[in-house]
This record gives C-alpha cells, structure tokens and sequence, in this order.
C-alpha cells in the first residue's frame, strides 16, 4: 500500500511537472482597497498562480527550458461588494540564444479590468465559455503568450493562439465588463488589440515578430553586424505598417516595450544604419522622436 501511495504521489507530481506551459509571476497588489483583508489577496494570489502554472495551456510539450516567462500584475483600484476594478500589468520575455539576455516582448497596461470575486470561489475555465471574468482574462494573456512567443520562433507560429484570443473576445462581446468591445476606450483595449493582430492587413507585423527576434537577436551574441542588420529590416517591415495605419494600439504597445532595446543595439551600429533607424522610429513612435537621438551617442 505504502508503495502504491509513493507511486500515486509521483505520477500526479510527473504529470503536473508535464502540464506546465508557464513561468508566470502572479502578483496582487490591494493597496488601495479600505480594511484590506491581506489573507483573502495572498490565497487568491495562490489559487491563480496554481490556475495558471499547473493547468495545461499549450497544444505542445514544453520542456523546461522552454516554458514561457512572464507576468501578471493585478492592481486592485476599487471595490464595490464583491466587485473589483483593476488594471493589469501584462510582461512577456523570451530568451535569447546562446547568451544570458532576456528581451521584454510584451510590456503594458490593460487599464479596463473588472471582475467579481468572493473569498473561496473556485478558479474556473474552459475553452467556448465564459465561466467567470477574472478566469477569461487571466485565460486571454496567457494565450496571448503564447500567440506572441511562437511567432517569435516560427513563422505565424502564434497563430492557433490568436485564435483561442479571439474566441474569448467574441464570446465577452455581451459581457457588462469593460475591455472586450470595439467602442470602449478608444482604441486601446482587448478588442482592438485583437483586431490589430489578427488583421490580414497588418500581417507583415507578425513577420516582423519572427525577423527580429529568430532572425535578429539570436544571432546577436555571434554574429552581431549580421543580427543587426536583420532588425533593421524587421524595423522596415513595422514601417510599412505604421505607413498603412499609424497610431494602430499594437504599434504603440510595441514601442514602449522595445524602445530601449532597439537604442542599445543600434548604438553599436554603423553610421547608415543609425540615420534609417532613427528616422523610422521617429515615424513610428513621433510622441518620443527626441528619445531616438541617444543611438548617436557611444555606449
């Protein structure tokens, strides 16, 4: 008995260790909640952690080496009853091979999250339905995760997980929560951030994905010139989308994200490539054209 109990015990643990897709930071932040009750937070900040690191996400096995680094950050602004309003801090990174370097792939704010919440419920989810909003959301970033993270190693590799994106936004469509739908917030929430993505006319933005990541920053710490200068023609691939829409959500998502990034490695360029990225990052990011002038300088 005691054998079949130690065999039990390491085939769950196996199994779970097989099922994780992520290295995700869950995080709750409720400050600003009046006569926060701290045990409530800690053991939701549990439960979600669990929902998301045990739980199987990906079509694929990943190996260790492999599961996707991220994190959520949820803010609690406000509470009504049992009701929450929030924002989300969403950050997604991927190695870079052979070296120590992580580049931020995903880094921003979703500012319209709302959800209700009561100590104890359970963490619910499935594909094609909408059990509970605070699962739907965590459900949609994480497979925005993925999405974002395969096109960075294979050409439109995200894209069955765009799909399971959209699904959820289409399936939130009636829902009384803000952030699903085209006429909210302007252009800055998860319906349009979908619609950018999945827009065949903004497609050459995936192909930028893909170039300036497996193309680029991987052979960076080896052949940097020639890493570069696959960048620089991703960056050109951006241009040509930003000239079919400018201000587009995504765009402006990604130059927050890779600003710095895209400063230090042009740094280290030579003179022509230092004048073209700099006047296609004025023509992208024109909010922070003066910021781009650091790329003259010498590290």
């Amino acid at each position: 008995m005691k054998k079949l109990l130690i065999f039990l015990f390491l085939a769950v643990t196996f199994f779970q260790i097989l099922a994780q897709d992520f290295q995700c930071a869950i995080s709750i932040n409720s400050q600003k909640i009046a006569g926060t009750n701290y045990e409530k937070f800690n053991n939701l900040q549990q439960e979600l952690y669990r929902f998301v690191n045990d739980r199987k996400w990906c079509q694929y096995t990943l190996k260790m080496n492999e599961r996707i680094e991220c994190s959520i950050l949820i803010n609690l602004e406000s509470q009504n009853g049992d009701v929450y309003k929030a924002g989300m801090t969403i950050q997604l990174q991927r190695p870079v091979f052979k070296s120590s370097y992580k580049t931020t792939v995903l880094n921003f704010q979703d500012k319209s999250v709302q959800f209700n919440y009561v100590d104890g419920d359970p963490l619910e989810y499935a594909d094609g339905s909408t059990l509970s909003q605070l699962t739907s959301l965590v459900a949609f970033y994480l497979n925005l995760f993925l999405a974002v993270d395969f096109d960075t190693f294979s050409q439109n590799g995200g894209a069955p997980y765009f799909s399971k994106c959209q699904d959820i936004i289409n399936l939130n469509q009636s829902a009384a929560e803000p952030g699903w739908k085209s006429f909210e917030s302007g252009q800055n929430n998860r319906y349009w951030l979908m619609e950018n993505f999945n827009n065949s006319s903004y497609s050459k933005f995936h192909d930028f994905l893909y170039q300036y990541h497996r193309l680029g920053l991987d052979l960076m710490s080896e052949t940097p010139d020639v890493g570069r200068a696959a960048i620089l023609e991703a960056m050109k691939l951006l241009q040509q989308v930003n000239q079919q829409r400018s201000a587009l959500y995504l765009m402006t998502i990604f130059t927050q994200t890779k600003q710095q990034e895209i400063i230090n490695i042009f740094q280290e360029g030579s003179p022509s490539e230092k004048t073209q990225i700099i006047q296609i990052m004025k023509q992208i990011d024109p909010s922070n054209a003066s910021k781009y002038e650091a790329i003259n300088q010498s590290k």
